[in-house]
C-alpha cells in the first residue's frame, strides 16, 4: 500500500469512530500494511488518537511561513504613548534650623542669609521647597519651584509661599546642547549661588557672591550651551554626592531685570550677564572645575531716613531714574572632595553704596570671597563630611534701605551626617563678625553661635 491509500484510509476510520467516542485506538497489519480499529493476529498498535474536524485542523496548522517546529512569535504590543503631563516628576526638600548663642554680642548679630540668628530667635522652618519639572516634549522642559517657608519685608508672620523659579528650557537639538531658559531662574554668578541649598554644605552662601543677586533669581531670558559628554559630568556631580553645582551650562549669556526675584524692574535698564565653567575629569577619575562670570548694569536702591554720627537724613541716589553703576567679575575653583576637597571664590567691582560724608548712595568698590575645605568620608553609617570655611566681604549691601557698607568676617567649622539619602544632619559652629545691616547707625557686631539643621529630602 503507498502512502497515499495509507493516509485516506487512517482518516477515515478517525471520521467513522467520531460519533462514538472522543479517541480511537489503530493498528497496522505487518504483512499486508492495513489498518484496524480493532486488535487481532499480526497487527501492531499505533497508537491512540483523537478526531478533529477540518476547520479546527486548518486554524491550528502551521503557517505555510514558517516551518511547523518553529513556534510564531506574538507581535509585541505597541506601549500607549505618553501624555506629556506623564513625563513630570515631583521631588522637594525642607529644612529645620536652630541657632544658639554662645557668646559675644550674639543677640545682636544679623545675617541676611538667616532670619533665625539675632535676639528671641531659635527655631525655625528655613526652606520647604517642593519642585514640579520634566521635559514636556524633545523642544521643551518646564522647572516651578516654590518656597513655603517665605517671610514678606516687615512681616512678623512666616512660612508664606513665594515662587522661586518657574522657566522652560528651549532646546535647539536633540542632543541638548544649545538651549535658551526663559523665566525666573537663577542668574549664573558665583558657583556658590548656583549650587542649590538642598546640596551646600556650609548652612548659608558667602556674602561676597550672594549680595550680587538677591535669592540668586530674577527675570531673565539665558542662552546655555554645552558638549553632550560635559552635561553628563554635571549630572555626576549632583548624583554622586559630590556637592555640584547642576548644570548651567559652559558658556551662559544673558539678560535679567536687576532687581531680583519677585520684583519689577525699576530703571528701565537691564543687567547682562556672562558664565563659563568646565569641570575637568582626570584619569584618576578626580573631578576640578573652574570658571569665571561677570555682570553688569545700573541698580536703584531703595532709600529712607536714617540717623548717623548724631544726623537725620534720607539719602540721595546717584544716577537718578537708572541709579548707580553696578558691575562684578568673579573667579571660581572646586576641588571634588574624592575624598579630600577644596573650593574657593573671589569677586571684585562696584556697586551702590552709602556715602556717608555726601549722604548719597554712589558707586563704590568691593572685594570679597570665601575658602571652604572638606573631607567626605563614606561608611556602613552613612556619610560624613566636616568641613571649615572662612569668608570675608567689603562692599555695599544694594538690597538693603540706603546700601549701607557691609563688612564681614566669619568662620565656620562643622559636621554633615548625612545618615540616608533621605535625611541629613548639619552641626557647625560659626564665629561672626558683621555690619548689622538692618538699620541706622549700622554698627558692626561679633558672636559666637551654635547652628544645627535638619535636611530631609523627598
Amino acid at each position: 500500500m503507498t502512502k497515499t491509500p495509507f493516509a485516506a484510509a487512517a482518516f477515515a476510520l478517525l471520521a467513522s469512530a467520531t460519533a462514538s467516542a472522543a479517541s480511537i485506538d489503530l493498528y497496522v497489519d505487518s504483512q499486508t500494511q492495513q489498518l484496524y480499529s480493532q486488535p487481532g493476529p499480526g497487527r501492531v498498535k499505533l497508537g491512540t488518537f483523537v478526531p478533529q474536524d477540518d476547520k479546527a485542523a486548518t486554524s491550528a496548522a502551521p503557517s505555510a511561513s514558517a516551518p511547523a517546529s518553529v513556534p510564531v512569535a506574538a507581535k509585541p504590543a505597541t506601549p500607549a504613548e505618553k501624555k506629556w503631563f506623564d513625563k513630570l516628576a515631583l521631588r522637594g526638600y525642607t529644612q529645620i534650623r536652630f541657632n544658639q548663642e554662645l557668646g559675644g554680642d550674639a543677640q545682636e548679630l544679623r545675617s541676611p542669609g538667616d532670619r533665625f540668628i539675632g535676639e528671641n530667635q531659635s527655631l525655625g522652618i528655613r526652606r520647604a521647597r517642593v519642585i514640579l519639572s520634566g521635559d514636556v516634549s524633545e523642544h521643551l522642559s518646564i522647572y516651578i519651584q516654590p518656597d513655603f517657608a517665605s517671610t514678606p519685608a516687615g512681616s512678623s508672620t512666616g512660612n508664606f509661599a513665594q515662587l522661586r523659579d518657574v522657566y522652560a528650557d528651549l532646546f535647539f537639538d536633540k542632543d541638548h546642547e544649545y538651549r535658551i531658559r526663559a523665566g525666573q531662574s537663577k542668574i549664573p554668578y558665583g558657583w556658590e549661588n548656583l549650587q542649590s541649598s538642598q546640596n551646600r554644605l556650609t548652612l548659608d552662601r558667602a556674602d561676597a557672591l550672594n549680595s550680587a543677586v538677591r535669592d540668586e533669581r530674577d527675570l531673565a531670558v539665558i542662552f546655555y550651551w554645552e558638549p553632550k559628554e560635559i552635561a553628563g559630568r554635571f549630572r555626576d556631580l549632583v548624583r554622586s554626592g559630590l556637592k555640584g553645582s547642576g548644570d548651567y551650562g559652559v558658556i551662559g549669556i544673558g539678560a535679567y531685570n536687576g532687581q531680583g526675584a519677585n520684583r519689577l524692574e525699576a530703571n528701565d535698564s537691564l543687567h547682562t550677564v556672562a558664565h563659563v565653567s568646565y569641570p575637568f575629569k582626570f584619569e584618576s577619575g578626580q573631578y576640578f572645575e573652574v570658571g569665571v562670570d561677570a555682570y553688569t548694569g545700573f541698580f536703584r536702591s531703595a532709600t529712607g531716613s536714617a540717623t548717623i554720627n548724631g544726623n537725620t537724613f534720607t539719602p540721595t541716589l546717584a544716577g537718578r531714574q537708572r541709579g548707580p553703576l553696578d558691575q562684578r567679575v568673579s573667579a571660581h575653583f572646586i576641588y571634588y572632595p574624592q575624598p579630600f576637597g577644596l573650593q574657593g571664590e573671589w569677586t571684585v567691582g562696584s556697586g551702590p553704596q552709602l556715602d556717608t560724608a555726601l549722604q548719597t548712595v554712589t558707586s563704590q568698590s568691593l572685594k570679597g570671597g570665601y575658602l571652604q575645605a572638606m573631607y567626605r568620608i563614606q561608611s556602613s553609617h552613612g556619610d560624613f563630611v566636616p568641613f571649615v570655611k572662612y569668608q570675608t566681604f567689603d562692599g555695599g549691601s544694594k538690597f538693603d534701605t540706603n546700601a549701607p557698607r557691609l563688612q564681614v568676617d566669619e568662620v565656620e567649622a562643622g559636621l554633615e551626617w548625612q545618615i540616608v539619602p533621605e535625611i541629613e544632619v548639619t552641626t557647625a559652629y560659626s564665629y561672626m563678625d558683621r555690619t548689622n545691616v538692618g538699620s541706622a547707625p549700622y554698627r558692626n557686631q561679633s558672636g559666637n553661635l551654635l547652628r544645627v539643621q535638619l535636611q530631609f529630602n523627598y
